[in-house]
C-alpha cells in the first residue's frame, strides 16, 4: 500500500468513527429527551416500548456498527503503514509504528505517519541507470 492509500483509509476510518459516535450519542440523547427510558435516580430501570424506542434502537445500532467499522478500517490502515515502512532501508518508522500499536498508542503514531512519514512503496521502484551510448 502506498502512503496516499494508507492516508485515505485512515481518514475514512476516522470519519466513520466520528459519524457513528455522533449518531449513537444523538440516539441516546433523544431517548432521554423523549422519555423513552424510565429512570429511578440515575439508573435506567425500564424502556417504554414504542415505535420511537425501536427507531432510536436502530439508530444506536447503526452508529455502533459504524464505530466498529471505522476501528477495523483504522486497523487496516495501521497494517498498511507497517507494510509500507517495512520496505524502507531504515526500520525506525516500522519499529515506532509497531511498538506504539502494540502498546495502544497507534492512533498517535498513525497521525504522525500521515503527517510526516515516508512512503516506502515509492522508494522500492528504483531503476538502474542506462549506460551511455558511447560506452
Amino acid at each position: 500500500m502506498t502512503k496516499s492509500i494508507v492516508t485515505r483509509v485512515f481518514i475514512a476510518g476516522l470519519i466513520a468513527v466520528a459519524a457513528g459516535a455522533i449518531l449513537t450519542i444523538a440516539a441516546v440523547s433523544l431517548a432521554f429527551a423523549t422519555n423513552v427510558f424510565i429512570t429511578s435516580g440515575i439508573n435506567v430501570v425500564d424502556v417504554r416500548a414504542s415505535t420511537l424506542a425501536w427507531s432510536l434502537l436502530g439508530l444506536g445500532i447503526v452508529g455502533a456498527v459504524a464505530v466498529i467499522g471505522g476501528l477495523i478500517t483504522g486497523l487496516v490502515a495501521w497494517i498498511g503503514a507497517l507494510l509500507n515502512t517495512w520496505q524502507l532501508e531504515s526500520k525506525t518508522w516500522f519499529a515506532v509504528l509497531l511498538l506504539t500499536g502494540i502498546f495502544n498508542f497507534g492512533f498517535i503514531a498513525m497521525v504522525a505517519y500521515v503527517i510526516a512519514g515516508p512512503d516506502g512503496a515509492a522508494r522500492t521502484s528504483r531503476g538502474v541507470a542506462a549506460a551511455p551510448a558511447g560506452a
